[in-house]
């Protein structure tokens, strides 16, 4: 923490090297900086840039007794002006440094961030002002205790993609505490928009594998098994498409679906399916469900036309199975539906 009023004396250890016309190499070597009685520095525990105070320093180097400064950990009653890091602000929210370089993009902490010995720092009573009024404060997962997610459904990928960009490692918690959704709609938003990522560059890399290219966008091994099973899925279902549209087109030219496209889907990460909502009176089936696996069924519901978990439905109550192969031809297919 850096004191109110203090940030002008904010040193790094390249200065106080400079302040004894040595060079940063040879003091770090000696280890000036680690002696007994040489002042402690100012930055946060763990911090990567060492920062000192130099009314402290210039005491110990003369002999004087070095000057006590308040710092996070004590009692006293701290000032709004003080200077926090990422560290410390993070502290302040009750998150991981990490979750804090995603909220620190919100415009609030961008306007007032200021630099000091090369260190992003923070007034602690913005830091406080963004903790009061930021989504799902009431609890340290950034979610209400009984509340729903805060994010509209058409709205989770599209606030989850600049996360993920700004921090390929990012973690579904971390999610969590920037969008005030549950664990589950984070994890399966991360899911999504990194398999669509992994598949984006297999397409434009074909010598790539899905795990090759989970390694090339960085995303840790341990965070990406199920978006790498889906990344596969979602490559087969491009390759499917061509396909599958001259079928909706098919169905479209029959005249039993206003929709000339067919809705593809991944009810499990390593499954495709295509539904085509037959809407039209005369249509002779509610929908047409297309599954990778096993080819063209009706469906009796155009609401909710797959089984649930994808399970597959036995033939009989409005299920047929349509012609043979999983890619009939499209005039096969309407002959088997009119028949």
């Amino acid at each position: 923490m850096i004191c109110a009023g203090r940030r002008h004396l904010v040193r790094t250890l390249a200065d106080l090297a400079a302040q004894q016309g040595v060079q940063l190499q040879s003091y770090l070597n000696a280890g000036h900086h680690k002696k007994a009685g040489h002042p402690a520095p100012i930055s946060s525990k763990g911090a990567r840039t060492l920062l000192y105070d130099a009314d402290q320093v210039g005491a110990y180097l003369t002999g004087r007794p070095v000057p006590p400064l308040r710092s996070e950990d004590d009692d006293q009653d701290h000032d709004d002006d003080d200077l926090l890091d990422r560290r410390e602000a993070a502290a302040v929210l009750g998150v991981a440094p990490r979750s804090w370089d995603i909220y620190k993009r919100h415009p609030l902490l961008t306007e007032h961030v200021t630099d000091a010995g090369g260190v992003e720092h923070w007034p602690r009573g913005i830091v406080h002002r963004y903790r009061d009024t930021r989504p799902g404060r009431s609890t340290a997962t950034g979610r209400p205790t009984g509340s729903g997610d805060q994010v509209p459904r058409d709205e989770l990928l599209p606030r989850t993609a600049p996360l993920l960009t700004a921090d390929p490692a990012i973690t579904a918690a971390a999610v969590v505490d920037a969008l005030a959704v549950s664990r589950n709609t984070a994890q399966h938003a991360l899911t999504r928009l990194r398999a669509d990522r992994i598949a984006d560059l297999v397409m434009e890399r074909p010598e790539l594998s899905p795990a090759d290219a989970a390694v090339a966008l960085g995303y840790p091994a341990a965070l990406v098994r199920r978006a790498t099973v889906r990344a596969a899925a979602v490559l087969r279902a491009r390759r499917a498409g061509a396909y599958l549209d001259d079928v909706a087109a098919a169905v479209h030219h029959a005249g039993w679906t206003t929709e000339a496209a067919p809705d593809v889907q991944h009810p499990a990460d390593d499954l495709v399916v295509a539904v085509l909502v037959l809407d039209a009176a005369h249509a002779p089936a509610p929908a047409l469900v297309w599954d990778e696996r096993h080819g063209w069924r009706t469906a009796t519901s155009r609401r909710h036309p797959l089984a649930r978990g994808a399970a597959l439905p036995p033939q009989g109550d409005g299920v047929r199975y349509l012609a043979t192969g999983t890619t009939p031809p499209p005039a096969a297919l309407i002959a088997a539906l009119s028949a």
